[in-house]
């Protein structure tokens, strides 16, 4: 806020002073409303009655207004009466009427401010109570007298005006009412300055009320700021705003300060200024910058709000090793333009010399994190890489030494003088651990940094293909029914070194391929299937199984295969169940529940009168033992091994 003039504001009033009546008993006319005309001419009713005129503030009361007569009935024979506002509504009991004369009386002190004017009906009947005449209108009209003191709108007017405002600036307007008739005198107003408290910096116009400016060249800095309104009928509180008028400067011509190297974010010292214009305004908050000596722009320099002082900061971490000395060449200047009219700042610029404080600083890793590769088994002592570290101290001799810091297996050593890194254990890359190692460097005097060695373990094609469980089924004896047989594989490694997997039955026994077929059916299954009838039972089969790794592992794997005789529906037929059996040969109970089932039938056919028998109890389809190695079933085998005897 600026500087604050205190006005006190008069108001004149001319007032013109009406007087009606007499001080003395006066006698009211006489109204013939309802006279009759004279001649035989057309006879006129309800004449216009003029107005009735009575001040206000009349203090003899009760007041005789007029008299109204009718001339159609002789004095005594008729009985007057008035209605409206002021008799019967309200305000009820200011007008009255003797019946008999027709004498019209005022009974209260009237107010022209809340009521200006009364309009009542006056009536005419003979005694009897039948009316005379028509009723007629009585317009009595309240005149003002000059009893209301002209008020101000508001107790206190504001304004405000920039300082250096030219002559006749207009800064703020006065405004009053006055309560009595506006069409009088009564209520004419005049406005005058009573008192300014200093110099007549302003002038108000009589008529309006418009306060404007009278000298050339407001200062705020040097406008009186401590006066007290007088008491007056109002106050006029004129705010003198500050203007960009008065440049900042620096306290002094040069400032010395220090900062140490290798950190960023730390203040350095701070430039005083001076501004005389409005504290916290636009015009005196400082703003600087950096015009030269900082060419990497390494530091910066921001406003304390509070003090208006500039603080400098380290922005960039600075280095003592190449640069020990920086002088900058500092500008300050206003949030808002300085005026063209304002005289030129004397110390707009300073210089400001920084020291850079040489620090003991932490060995630099060339490369961090450090990234390389292993192959998945490697032998103990192989080299897995080499850390390299600089000290950028480099006018102290520094002795640097590695160590490790994480390594929870214990897999890696480190070379303490050279950062040189190798195996001294077989790295598993199922292990949680094996995700980083982090050497530590450790300087002397004791400076310490943390480089990062991230090791990837390569996949090695190590495993070859098997098949997945669950173990082969059965197959039906004709071609043409059933789906086939659906083999998958799986690999342990992972990929490139996994699938697509490739199946094919074995080349050490070319006459697997006579009577079997294998066909893809996606990366990780094949189908196998007769090329032509073979017999019921075991057969078995060899296969080999290769993956897609480089280079290739494969694995040959024997395969034991049932034949039934099955339904339409591809399923093997009730009797030959059995025969599905998996390994090498029958199982013990599968021949026991085999020998079960040849003694029940044994025993149906006795109930029968059946002949029994080894004949008798043989099933459909005989049971066919493990054929050897390179034959396909046992269908040549001696008769005595094709059959189940009890």
């Amino acid at each position: 806020m600026g500087a604050a003039l205190l006005l006190a504001l008069g108001l004149l009033a001319q007032s013109l002073g009406l007087s009606v009546g007499s001080p003395g008993p006066r006698k009211p006319s006489t109204l013939y409303p309802w006279r009759r005309a004279p001649t035989l001419g057309r006879v006129r009713r309800a004449w216009v009655i003029p107005p009735i005129s009575v001040s206000e503030n009349h203090k003899r009361l009760p007041y005789p207004l007029v008299q109204i007569k009718s001339d159609k009935q002789p004095l005594g024979s008729v009985i007057y009466s008035i209605q409206g506002p002021g008799v019967d509504e309200e305000p009820r009991g200011i007008f009255s009427i003797d019946r008999l004369t027709g004498k019209v009386f005022l009974n209260t002190v009237l107010d022209r401010e809340r009521t200006d004017r009364f309009r009542l009906r006056a009536f005419a009947l003979d005694l009897g109570g039948s009316t005379l005449e028509d009723p007629t209108e009585l317009e009595i009209v309240v005149v003002d007298q000059n009893d209301n003191r002209p008020a101000f709108l508001q107790e206190a007017f504001s304004g405000r005006v920039l300082e250096g405002a030219v002559p006749g600036t207009f800064v703020t307007r006065a405004e009053a009412t006055d309560a009595d008739d506006p069409e009088t005198d009564n209520a004419a107003l005049r406005y005058s300055i009573l008192q300014q408290g200093g110099p007549e910096f302003f002038s108000i116009d009589e008529l309006t009320g418009e306060i404007r400016t009278v000298q050339v060249g407001l200062d705020r800095e040097v406008a009186d700021m401590s006066g007290d309104g007088l008491t007056a009928t109002a106050s006029a509180i004129i705010s003198v705003d500050d203007i960009n008028d008065n440049a900042p400067e620096f306290a002094r011509d040069e400032f010395f300060m220090e900062a140490p190297e290798a950190v960023s974010g730390v203040d350095v010292g701070r430039l005083e200024v001076e501004d005389r214009d409005l504290p916290g305004s636009p015009n005196w908050v400082a703003r600087f910058s950096i015009l030269g000596g900082d060419p990497d722009g390494q530091f910066t320099i921001r406003t304390d709000p509070k003090t208006n002082e500039g603080v400098l900061s380290v922005m960039k971490p600075l280095d003592y090793e190449s640069r020990e000395l920086y002088q900058l060449t500092v500008l300050v200047q206003n949030e808002a333009p300085l005026q063209a009219a304002a005289p030129r700042a004397k110390r707009g610029q300073a210089r400001v010399t920084v020291h850079v404080r040489d620090v003991n600083e932490a060995p630099v890793f060339q490369e961090n994190p450090l990234r390389t590769s292993l192959a998945e088994g490697a032998p103990p002592g192989t080299p897995v890489a080499t850390f390299s570290a600089q000290d950028p101290d480099t006018q102290q001799l520094q002795r640097l030494s590695y160590s490790k810091d994480y390594d929870p297996e214990d897999w890696l050593h480190v070379d303490g003088a050279t950062g040189r890194v190798q195996t001294q254990r077989v790295l598993s890359p199922s292990s949680p651990f094996l995700k980083d190692a982090r050497p530590w460097l450790r300087a002397s005097p004791p400076r310490t940094a943390t480089g990062t060695l991230s090791v990837e373990i390569l996949e090695v094609n190590d495993h070859a293909p098997v098949l997945a469980p669950p173990p082969p089924g059965s197959l039906c004896s004709e071609p043409h029914q059933g789906a086939g047989l659906l083999l998958g594989a799986t690999d342990e490694d992972l990929p490139p070194h996994g699938a697509p997997f490739h199946f094919q039955l074995s080349p050490r026994l070319p006459e697997l391929g006579r009577n079997w077929s294998l066909s893809p059916v996606n990366v990780s299954h094949a189908r196998l299937r007769l090329r032509h009838q073979l017999p019921e039972g075991l057969h078995r089969l060899s296969l080999l199984l290769r993956d897609s790794g480089q280079p290739p592992q494969q694995r040959e794997q024997p395969l034991n295969v049932t034949v039934c005789r099955c339904g339409q529906d591809g399923a093997c037929l009730p009797g030959a169940a059995a025969l599905r059996a998996g390994g090498a040969g029958v199982s013990l109970g599968a021949l026991v529940i085999m020998l079960a089932s040849a003694l029940l039938l044994l025993r149906e056919s006795e109930r029968a009168g059946r002949p029994s028998g080894p004949a008798a109890a043989a099933p459909r389809c005989p049971l066919r033992p493990r054929a050897p190695p390179g034959l396909e079933s046992d269908a040549h085998q001696p008769r005595r091994h094709r059959g189940l005897h009890p």
